[in-house]
């Protein structure tokens, strides 16, 4: 599903919850002794951003108030670490855990996932779908299309006939954030066909990509009315490329996606004019609930849509 494929080593850092302590291990370590009669469930995440740190302080929030339940914590290094998800999920199938929740990297982890299937455990996914892997017992995750409605009809407010805009993709093939741009685009409404789109750049979700990404824009449209920014880390990049272009802040309308706790200081410095915010901490409670219901035979829905909102100068606050 990603046209890019990391081929980097299948280290991870792990992170081992349980209900008497925390503890730090590699992918290949076993997990601490669960207590006895404990549910076993793994959780995967895909790389050390804020957005996934909060996702997952979600979850233990959750954990918690669940003294019966062990949770093994795997972090990605990067947004296309497919190898590192795919070894996580088969330690964690090893280590006997009844169900993963995990936010995919791309459709390379699915045979994997199959296989965690195949030895009876439940598969919950996060943030992001897999459409076209049908073992999944359900999908917790922010609506990305309608989320990226919500930043076109901000932006359509702003931007008038004959005005440019940049694009800042985050990985092309995700649908989550294909759906980002595909609902901005959407929800410009009449005035999607009286702007033209100068350029759409893939950033992996990357702080320094979307930087460099940000410069090629503005070097080739030095008039550049507004970008948008599928991510918050390339959001983030945006900034930093403006001011290194010599632009004063608010002269290029920037909005990004994710609302990311920099986001919103940018926010209200005004070097971004609006974000969409999900509900990071949300994916993760109710993404862990979910897997632990699943886990103990009962239904579950299928999607649990965990919400969106624009943020933007008037309620940054």
């Amino acid at each position: 599903m990603l046209k890019k494929r990391l081929a980097a080593g299948t280290a991870l850092v792990l992170v081992l919850a349980s209900i008497a302590a925390v503890a730090s291990v590699t992918a290949t370590a076993k997990p601490t002794e669960a207590r006895a009669g404990s549910v076993k469930l793994g959780f995967i995440t895909k790389f050390p951003v804020d957005f996934y740190f909060t996702l997952v302080g979600g979850a233990k929030t959750w954990q918690k108030t669940h003294g019966n339940v062990c949770v093994t914590y795997a972090q990605g290094k990067s947004a296309t670490d497919d190898a590192g998800e795919i070894a996580a999920i088969q330690d964690m199938v090893a280590s006997g855990v009844k169900g993963i929740a995990i936010t995919p990297t791309s459709a390379a982890v699915i045979p994997a996932l199959n296989r965690a299937v195949k030895a009876g455990v439940k598969v919950v996914l996060m943030d992001n779908d897999l459409p076209s892997w049908t073992k999944k017992t359900s999908v917790v995750a922010t609506n990305n299309l309608n989320g990226g409605v919500l930043a076109g009809k901000w932006l359509a407010g702003k931007l008038k006939a004959g005005d440019t805009l940049g694009i800042l993709e985050g990985v092309p093939g995700v649908p989550a954030l294909d759906d980002r741009v595909k609902g901005m685009l959407s929800g410009l409404g009449a005035l999607k066909s009286k702007i033209k789109v100068v350029s759409k750049l893939e950033t992996d979700c990357d702080q320094t990509k979307g930087a460099a990404a940000a410069q090629t824009m503005l070097t080739a449209n030095p008039h550049l009315t507004a970008i948008y920014a599928a991510c918050g880390p390339p959001a983030l990049g945006a900034i930093q490329a403006i001011k290194n272009a010599h632009v004063k802040p608010g002269a290029i309308i920037l909005v990004g996606f994710d609302g990311l706790a920099t986001e919103v200081k940018a926010v209200r410095a005004g070097t971004e004019d609006a974000t969409v915010a999900q509900h990071p901490d949300k994916i993760g409670s109710l993404g862990v609930a979910t897997l632990y219901a699943a886990v103990q035979g009962r239904t579950v829905a299928r999607n649990v849509d965990t919400g969106t909102a624009i943020i933007t100068p008037a309620n940054a606050k």
